[in-house]
């Protein structure tokens, strides 16, 4: 079993680390990671013929191959494909990501972006997120609010879920979204499998433009947090603020069959 695992905060995050050792006993472990933080990529590639990425030899405690890459997760994961770092994964760990990706979250994580372009190979993956205390949950926590991350407790469960995995492994490569409270394992209250819910706990309620002083034309843009959201019961929004494990698979996009009279008038007319 090879397994890959990468995250879109960095080579040098913590959670990184953490999660890479406690995959050692399901089979050999690379790393393959950002060189710096890319948080809210999703599963972009970026422009490969312009930004000429490198890859850097790296260094985790515990682990005998890690790589860094001048380009987001997905990146990482797509050269891993391609086998530039020896033979493709079998399987694809992602994470620990601090801040919970649940909701529309779900759309612009690069943690999940990673584990979705190895399943566009036919790798199935796993992305686990953990939630930050004292700070919103949509988008990624400051240094200061990650210092009593409990990664180990997050860790504990992507172990799980992992081994869950590899024991029944799904027709269609798949991948689990996987987000843990931030707190002792005896603390959470249970897991279970949940819908993507449409927003975070808190999102972002406006957006404002600055203008930069000294530098007509050019502006910054201040955002504010909006009150926490009533999620429906079965989100995956709704585990999380209820400090549950919140276990969501996540599909492949597929077409939308729905009738569009207008549309086959409009393109029918085409000249």
């Amino acid at each position: 079993m090879r397994i890959l695992v990468t995250n879109d905060d960095g080579i040098d995050s913590i959670g990184l680390h953490i999660l890479a050792r406690s995959m050692r006993r399901f089979g050999e472990v690379t790393v393959v990671a950002p060189d710096q933080e890319y948080s809210g990529a999703g599963a972009a590639i970026g422009a490969i013929w312009m930004m000429q990425p490198e890859v850097h030899v790296a260094s985790v405690d515990g682990i005998d191959t890690a790589w860094s890459v001048s380009g987001p997760p997905a990146l990482c994961v797509f050269f891993a494909r391609l086998e530039a770092f020896g033979p493709a994964p079998d399987l694809i760990v992602s994470g620990i990501n601090p801040g919970a990706n649940v909701g529309r979250s779900v759309y612009h994580s690069g943690t999940i972006g990673a584990a979705v372009t190895g399943r566009n190979g036919g790798i199935p993956g796993i992305a686990i997120s953990q939630s930050v205390s004292d700070f919103g949950v949509e988008g990624q926590g400051w240094e200061e609010a990650l210092v009593n991350q409990k990664w180990d407790v997050a860790a504990a469960v992507a172990e799980a879920a992992v081994e869950g995995i590899l024991a029944s492994p799904t027709p269609e490569a798949g991948v689990l979204n996987v987000n843990v409270p931030n707190l002792d394992l005896a603390e959470i209250k249970g897991w279970r499998w949940t819908e993507v819910g449409f927003g975070p706990p808190r999102a972002m309620s406006s957006a404002i433009l600055e203008p930069k002083v000294g530098h007509e034309g050019t502006f910054r843009v201040s955002m504010d947090w909006g009150t926490a959201v009533d999620p429906p019961a079965d989100s995956d929004t709704a585990a999380i603020m209820a400090d549950e494990i919140s276990l969501t698979w996540l599909s492949r996009v597929t077409a939308l069959h729905q009738p569009s009279p207008a549309i086959d008038a409009a393109m029918t007319n085409l000249r």
